[in-house]
């Protein structure tokens, strides 16, 4: 591991989780964060149920088309409660806010969190706001913590994939990354792309209400796709393969990566659910979810094999396999 923090570090990819495992999980060590999913189960009390997560958000610009910070934070904090299949209840929010900032932007900001919680149906009921001086921050940094209920029965893990999983994807992959990068570089590019920043509690209650039996969910924010499935591949010691004809591309993001050589697998996604469930409620879960104004493009990317090594291997239109590592180095730091 490098000597120094690196942009890197922050990038989601293997150097973020060389920082978890030999700084964070070295000293913080314990049965709940070791299962390494992105929110935790507690057991307060009688209370067996209850999930609770945490996010920062530093992204830059703060404002993008499809959103802001304040909508980002509320979505990446309930999404992370939603994916271990509980139902958000309340949040905190923290500001770490710059010098100088305007009052009418931070106005802006924290009104989207407003209406971004509402629909949500969460509450923010404590928080906290620091000032610091100019040129010691960018703008404005925001941490949101999250408690949830975890319904009776539900058990979705990164380490529950199966052989025989069908892998979903609820909706177009690398739109948030492409979004933030043409704004951020300011590349004179004509492709109108929105971040697909996006609540999906309501999606996940909905496969669920509906008898599907999931076994992962994950949002594949930093590192995208290709990483996140890495992740859950390890986890739960299996082979995943993947079929880049089924990838759900929009045809502007995936003309900005080939131009600036970047793959879509790796962007970022704020709006997107990364869903395992038995192959034989695949159509099932297909159905439900094109059935949300959230998942109307969802499709089957793949599946989980039988009895392989943990890995992820995509096939290319051509016919040939090839592996998918996590992502290295920065491809673009502050993206949420």
């Amino acid at each position: 591991m490098d000597n120094i923090i690196t942009l890197a570090h922050g990038s989601g990819g293997s150097a973020t989780l060389d920082l978890i495992e030999n700084v964070f999980r070295k000293y913080f060590k314990n049965d709940i964060l070791s299962a390494g999913d992105d929110s935790a189960r507690l057991d307060i009390g009688n209370a067996k149920n209850i999930v609770f997560t945490t996010d920062s958000f530093v992204v830059t610009p703060v404002f993008f088309k499809g959103g802001n910070i304040g909508k980002l934070a509320v979505c990446g904090t309930v999404n992370d409660l939603a994916t271990s299949g509980a139902i958000p209840m309340y949040l905190s929010c923290g500001f770490i806010i710059e010098e100088g900032f305007s009052m009418e932007e931070l106005e802006k900001i924290v009104e989207a969190m407003s209406v971004t919680a509402a629909e949500c149906g969460v509450q923010i009921v404590t928080g906290d706001t620091k000032v610091v001086q100019k040129g010691a921050a960018d703008k404005i940094f925001i941490n949101t913590s999250g408690i949830g209920i975890l319904p009776e029965g539900i058990n979705i893990s990164g380490r529950n994939a199966k052989a025989g999983d069908r892998i979903i994807v609820s909706g177009t992959i690398g739109d948030h990354g492409s979004c933030i990068l043409l704004e951020r570089e300011n590349m004179g590019f004509q492709a109108e792309i929105k971040s697909d920043c996006a609540p999906l509690a309501g999606l996940v209650r909905a496969l669920l209400e509906g008898g599907v039996e999931v076994h992962v969910l994950r949002d594949p924010t930093r590192g995208g796709v290709a990483t996140t499935l890495n992740e859950i591949a390890a986890q739960s010691n299996v082979t995943i393969q993947i079929n880049e004809e089924s990838l759900p591309v929009k045809r502007e993001v995936q003309g900005v990566c080939e131009l600036l050589g970047m793959d879509p697998l790796y962007m970022a996604n704020e709006g997107k659910l990364l869903i395992f469930v038995p192959g034989k409620q695949a159509d099932m879960a297909l159905k439900i979810l094109r059935e949300n104004r959230y998942g109307e493009n969802a499709s089957i990317i793949g599946e989980v094999m039988e009895g392989r090594e943990p890995k992820v291997v995509l096939r290319a239109l051509s016919g040939g396999l090839r592996i998918m590592k996590l992502l290295t180095g920065d491809q673009l730091p502050r993206i949420c």
